[in-house]
């Protein structure tokens, strides 16, 4: 069985947890089983792809739509649309430098919904079946319009939709056909059960309780919240320690940097950290370390994750620390027993509450033993949904199913040399059978 070509579209430079999941679901594929190809703007992802041997075409930008919860079009936002206009031209070139480069694919995969326009090109200028990874929650009720024209084209261009988890697939159209694959999730070489918090040192009557916050550092994330959820706890004589890792998502110096920042699109959010832990003399509590790939060392550092995102879903980190035994706070409102149990694998708390989020940490402070437990109940939980090797099979079983109703002709791979195109599926039907 040859291997299946497939061209991933990843419509973000900044390398993050969508880029992650991305990278390990294509190194966790059978050996020999897919043939990867990438488009992606230039940056970080761009530089690992290429680290890694995949072949990688850089482009300015790629241009995207964004109808997520959090970030879409309203108010000053739609002037956006303008830079993604400005980048239809180079994501029309790279498509066609790819068609050009590779021939014909079997597939393309396009790793996030908000490049929907990458959707259409790939459709009419490679004629292949196409997947749409949905990793966001999207927003229905504030933008019905918006909405009705991405489920258009999910209906008429794409073949098949991916959502991360339930929450996600709840955002989309029940009558469209939907698999729910979780991310896949390296695991961690540390696999046994973490102790209590240290008891060594006390405070208030409460153990030394290690709180971390992983990932780019964007307003939207929560960072804010959490620093002030710092501040509190400290205020409150909690015997806490506080740490934050990650980095700012983009260069804002210079000119066009300082526009972004005048319009509101884009802050320098670690020099508001410094100042903030400056501010509120938090230096000996909280601390501030750079973007690391070797996350798993951060996780043995820590005992609870937090999560303070204000996009109202659960985010990868926090699954990431649940196989070290490491419980979440996460701001959610309507959780789903796929990625988080409140009360059982962590504690969900109101988005935008950084009171909400010190009362969570004063709780775990203040009962050690709920952090074994609640860690205990998460890597349960992440064996269960996010085995790497298993969902990645998952996304195979997709392409081969779509490649039986659409088989490539005969086609040239590398040296030139034809081989037929057919793809055998892993189970009968015309029909996908939905995760």
């Amino acid at each position: 069985m040859r291997p299946i070509s497939v061209l991933y579209i990843h419509p973000v430079g900044a390398f993050g947890g969508a880029s992650r999941s991305l990278l390990e679901m294509i190194g966790a594929f059978p050996s020999g089983r897919v043939r990867p190809y990438v488009i992606t703007p230039r940056g970080g992802v761009a530089a690992l792809c290429k680290r890694k041997g995949i072949p990688t075409i850089e482009t300015r930008g790629l241009s995207q739509f964004d109808n997520t919860r959090y970030g879409y079009y309203r108010g000053i936002r739609w002037l956006l649309l303008l830079r993604e206009v400005c980048f239809l031209p180079f994501t029309l070139l790279a498509i066609v430098k790819a068609r050009i480069r590779w021939s014909m694919v079997d597939a393309i995969h396009v790793n996030e919904l908000t490049g929907i326009s990458t959707v259409v090109l790939c459709k009419l200028i490679f004629r292949r079946p196409i997947v749409v990874h949905v990793r966001s929650v999207q927003e229905c009720e504030k933008s019905p319009r918006r909405t009705s024209w991405i489920n258009f084209v999910l209906r008429h261009f794409a073949d098949a939709v991916v959502a991360i988890d339930q929450t996600v697939q709840r955002s989309l159209p029940r009558d469209l056909n939907v698999y729910v694959v979780h991310n896949g999730l390296a695991q961690s070489a540390n696999t046994e059960p973490r102790g209590e918090p240290d008891t060594s040192n006390q405070s208030a009557g409460s153990n030394l309780l290690r709180v971390a916050m992983v990932g780019n550092l964007l307003k939207m994330k929560g960072v804010y919240d959490f620093v002030e959820a710092a501040r509190l706890c400290i205020a409150r004589n909690l015997n806490v320690e506080f740490l934050i890792v990650g980095s700012n998502t983009r260069d804002l110096k210079g000119v066009m940097g300082l526009l972004i920042k005048i319009a509101g699109f884009g802050r320098d959010v670690q020099a508001d950290i410094d100042r903030m832990i400056r501010e509120h003399r938090l230096e000996k509590r909280l601390r501030l370390l750079p973007f690391t790939l070797d996350v798993h060392e951060v996780y043995r550092s820590m005992d609870v994750l937090c999560f303070p995102s204000h996009l109202n879903a659960v985010g990868r980190p926090v699954l990431e620390a649940a196989l070290s035994h490491i419980p979440g706070i996460v701001a959610i409102t309507q959780p789903d027993s796929d990625t988080i149990i409140d009360g059982q694998t962590g504690i969900c708390v109101e988005p935008r509450s950084p009171t909400a989020l010190a009362d969570a940490i004063e709780y775990f402070c203040r009962h050690p033993e709920e952090v074994r437990r609640m860690g205990e109940m998460a890597y349960k939980l992440a064996i269960e949904h996010f085995d790497i090797q298993k969902n990645a099979l998952r996304i195979l079983q997709i392409y081969e199913e779509h490649l039986i109703e659409h088989p490539p002709r005969t086609r040239c791979i590398g040296n030139g040399a034809a081989v037929d195109g057919r793809v055998s599926a892993t189970s009968p039907g015309k029909r996908p059978v939905r995760f």
